[in-house]
């Protein structure tokens, strides 16, 4: 298996990487927080140390859980407790104090790759993945290229009614209804207004094409270049 190991010390990184590779681990060092948010692949977990040259290492494990499903082991010689709350609260899996024993560190990896396995293996049904595209239904969480996509929750509501069967065209009356769950009375623009925006924030009008005089349908492209916005 593969770890990503973000560390700036040199012999304490040295000796990690040679203590997981004697147990069958393939490491990947780095040793700065933008190293690490620019690893395309970081393997089955993380190994992250707070104390960064040129990052607050709570700032990268919030970045890294932004953009990566592979669980974060803090390893950090930060003992206070508030740094430990807010880094779990960040999106670490789990947190290790310096010093620690080698054996100790092999079992929580072991354990935080588990329960993030397990957790897919419950939840696949609920993903849906489409190219660079994901939609996580039971998270609520739409990615794409692995960037987090923020919708608001009638956005929300109305990608996972058109991805749910690309290609197919959805009557605007039927997506008024299914999305608002009422006989709209008002003006329709409020269904033009959300496909805009949604639009807007995928990157691209090609995500979802209006078929003129009966509604829209949605399409992801095969390799999307998208100029994400949180607006």
């Amino acid at each position: 298996m593969k770890v990503l190991l973000v560390e700036d010390d040199a012999e304490v990184a040295s000796a990690l990487t040679e203590g997981l590779e004697d147990h069958g681990w393939t490491v990947d060092h780095v040793s700065t927080g933008r190293a690490a948010l620019r690893v395309q692949d970081p393997g089955e977990v993380i190994l992250l140390d707070l104390n960064l040259p040129d990052m607050d290492g709570l700032e990268v494990c919030r970045g890294l859980r932004d953009v990566r499903r592979a669980p974060i082991i803090a390893v950090t010689a930060r003992s206070d407790e508030m740094d430990k709350v807010l880094c779990l609260r960040l999106g670490a899996d789990d947190y290790v104090v310096k010093p620690y024993r080698l054996q100790e560190l092999l079992a929580r990896m072991v354990a935080v790759v588990r329960r993030a396995r397990g957790t897919q293996e419950e939840r696949a049904d609920t993903v849906v993945t489409q190219g660079a595209f994901s939609i996580d239904r039971d998270r609520r969480e739409v990615r794409v290229m692995g960037r987090p996509v923020h919708l608001t929750r009638k956005e929300f509501d109305l990608l996972v009614l058109l991805s749910s069967a690309p290609g197919r065209v959805f009557s605007r009356e039927y997506l008024l209804a299914e999305v608002w769950r009422q006989d709209w009375m008002g003006s329709s623009r409020t269904l033009d207004t959300h496909i805009a925006s949604l639009r807007r924030k995928l990157g691209s009008a090609e995500w979802i094409r209006t078929s003129r005089g009966v509604g829209f349908s949605f399409h992801p492209p095969s390799d999307p270049t998208p100029d994400i916005s949180d607006a």
